[in-house]
């Protein structure tokens, strides 16, 4: 991955995007980078709706947060350079433009007022290049990070970021392929759907040939492989539970889908019980 210039992490104030916060100082520190603040403010009326006074109020409440976020994460990093973004409209649009200067993006779950997985949290993982930390604050710490690997060019992303991450922080790392699924194996292994001995055998075999490249760079990271004979979102779910951080990639699927991010990515954003990273193929 082409080195960014920063760590990138979106702030409204919600206890969420304080942990986000709080993830991505993390992240900057052990990586030596600067970390950015942004705060993405916006004007709740119609375009048309000019109000000079009352823009300038809402202009000066997202700065106080700003401000408010860019303190948390100098007193918790006294060390750490830190930048402050802030930018008018829409969150998900705001953190698209800057995270293509930065080496990756930090969001929280939900924000203010949003569903469980907010729509910025869905949006931007499915179209930025590069990789995004959805946080979900758990109260718990396991130190594994997880790879959900299918062979796909984001699967070996994901296991490259997974690998970074492992060493960053000093986590053990599993790599999990779930292969009972026709769509999650190549068209040739088909057929071993009537041979589960086979087709788990198969697979631990490309699983490994995927894993030891990365054992080799990263010698330091004690490192597992598992295939697990259910289909890969289940997979995932199950070693999820006792994981800090779930790395998976992401896939146009093109057609009508509006995120353009694969079913897995998906509903790991949605449902997943810790952190998820989503990082781009290619």
């Amino acid at each position: 991955m082409a080195m960014g210039r920063c760590v990138l992490v979106g702030y409204d104030g919600s206890n969420e995007s304080e942990a986000a916060l709080r993830w991505a100082v993390e992240e900057a520190r052990l990586r030596g980078l600067p970390l950015k603040v942004l705060h993405a403010w916006r004007w709740p009326y119609p375009a048309d709706f000019v109000d000079y006074e009352g823009m300038a109020r809402v202009k000066g409440v997202g700065e106080r947060l700003l401000n408010h976020g860019v303190e948390i994460a100098r007193r918790a990093a006294p060390a750490l350079v830190v930048w402050k973004c802030l930018m008018d409209g829409p969150a998900y649009a705001a953190l698209m433009h800057e995270a293509q200067d930065a080496e990756l993006a930090v969001v929280g779950s939900h924000g203010q007022g949003e569903l469980p997985v907010g729509s910025t949290a869905l949006r931007l993982p499915a179209r930025s290049t590069r990789p995004v930390v959805v946080v979900r604050s758990t109260g718990t710490e396991h130190g594994r990070v997880v790879a959900g690997v299918d062979g796909s060019p984001g699967g070996e992303a994901a296991l490259a970021f997974a690998f970074q991450q492992a060493e960053l922080r000093g986590w053990e790392l599993r790599a999990v392929h779930g292969c009972w699924e026709p769509s999650a194996v190549p068209e040739s292994d088909l057929a071993l759907f009537a041979e589960e001995e086979k087709l788990r055998q198969v697979s631990e075999t490309r699983l490994e040939q995927a894993v030891e490249p990365w054992r080799i760079r990263y010698p330091g990271v004690r490192a597992s492989a598992s295939v697990i004979l259910t289909p890969p979102r289940e997979a995932l779910f199950e070693v999820a539970r006792e994981a800090d951080l779930l790395v998976v990639g992401t896939r146009g699927t093109g057609g009508l889908d509006p995120l353009l991010m694969g079913a897995t990515s998906g509903a790991m954003l949605q449902h997943a019980p810790c952190t998820v990273g989503i990082v781009p193929g290619g």
